[in-house]
């Protein structure tokens, strides 16, 4: 089936349609630019060695996830990129015609002598709307949608529990249930995260009176 020009962009691709993608990996720079810690693991996006622990988030626009994650205490490291989707290597506007799969998303490194993944998740449900399905405010389409991938299955029932409990402040306050997509990063697309460009990397920190898209409900989270 082709990608007819009414298909709505926020409707999730099918494999078979993605964009073909490439072979060559996007170069990422050696050191983060606010942290000055590692952005790239030499043994793989979640393993990072004893102590750390990583997740990858999706919600909306990666400039600012990206901007909240790296001021959060305990955070190691971070990175944008692109996950849960099927093209490999995906380009930005690649991944803006809605035709790879992919979420703008955040690798999110903690060390966890100083923080645990709880917190992360607390903070990442607060500042975006995890009701609203295949978007972020202005922002439409599926490579905006909200979604946390996780390096196990524990993780992904950590996130589970932790969106069931926010559910309830949620209905509280009156909004709908949560559209986050939760689950292994292995499990979704092709269990890749993808670095994106350098120039996207950091961005607020390079360009501080950037865009920020932060649809967030207000609501915190239940005690």
């Amino acid at each position: 089936m082709s990608w007819g020009l009414s298909r709505s962009k926020m409707v999730m691709i099918d494999a078979a349609d993605a964009l073909p993608g490439r072979s060559v990996v996007v170069p990422v720079p050696e050191k983060h630019l606010v942290l000055g810690t590692p952005m790239v693991s030499p043994n793989g996006t979640c393993d990072w060695g004893p102590g750390y622990r990583a997740v990858v988030l999706g919600g909306g626009c990666f400039w600012g996830v990206e901007e909240i994650c790296w001021q959060l205490p305990g955070v190691y490291t971070t990175a944008v990129g692109y996950a849960g989707g099927f093209t490999p290597n995906p380009t930005y506007e690649e991944v803006c015609t809605a035709r790879t799969g992919h979420t703008e998303a955040v690798l999110v490194v903690i060390d966890e002598s100083q923080t645990d993944l709880e917190t992360i998740l607390r903070t990442f449900f607060e500042t975006h709307d995890p009701t609203q399905d295949m978007r972020q405010g202005n922002d439409i389409g599926t490579q905006y949608r909200s979604a946390v991938f996780t390096c196990s299955a524990a993780d992904a029932q950590l996130a589970r529990d932790i969106a069931e409990r926010y559910q309830s402040a949620l209905t509280a306050a009156g909004y709908g249930p949560i559209a986050t997509e939760i689950a292994e990063l292995a499990d979704v697309g092709d269990g890749r995260f993808y670095y994106a460009e350098d120039y996207h990397q950091q961005y607020l920190a390079k360009n501080p009176h950037g865009y920020r898209c932060h649809a967030s409900t207000g609501v915190h989270f239940p005690q």
